[in-house]
């Protein structure tokens, strides 16, 4: 069975940095788009930062881009979110995601196109 698992949430003060992680396990996602989004209460899920199969391409959201680092190891099959200068918008529920279809890029940020999704980690930024 196809599983995802994220890593890595917790409390911390604005400005302070966080590496969340994503295992796979079930299947090999070696040639699927991976991404993250992320949900905060009351709102819908958004998405923050995607990578393609290969880890040469990334794509980020504008409210993330310069603080937020995503990157894969396909060697150990995990996914990571480098996360620094965090800021209380930044609190959420992270989720890991990935493609079903293989070599698909494209529309990154709709999070119909992800098939795959982990249980999410809570991240909390307190001012």
């Amino acid at each position: 069975q196809e599983q995802l698992v994220e890593s890595g949430g917790g409390l911390v003060q604005a400005g302070d940095s966080l590496r969340l992680s994503c295992a796979t396990s079930g299947r090999t996602f070696s040639t699927s788009t991976m991404g993250w989004f992320r949900q905060a209460p009351g709102k819908d899920r958004e998405f923050v930062a995607a990578i393609t199969w290969s880890g040469g391409t990334t794509y980020y959201a504008d409210s993330v881009k310069g603080r937020f680092i995503i990157s894969r190891d396909k060697a150990k099959n995990t996914m990571s979110l480098q996360m620094s200068n965090l800021k209380p918008e930044d609190t959420a529920a992270y989720y890991c995601a990935a493609r079903g279809a293989p070599y698909s890029w494209g529309s990154q940020t709709n999070s119909d196109e992800y098939d795959y999704w982990g249980q999410g980690t809570q991240v909390t930024v307190s001012s």
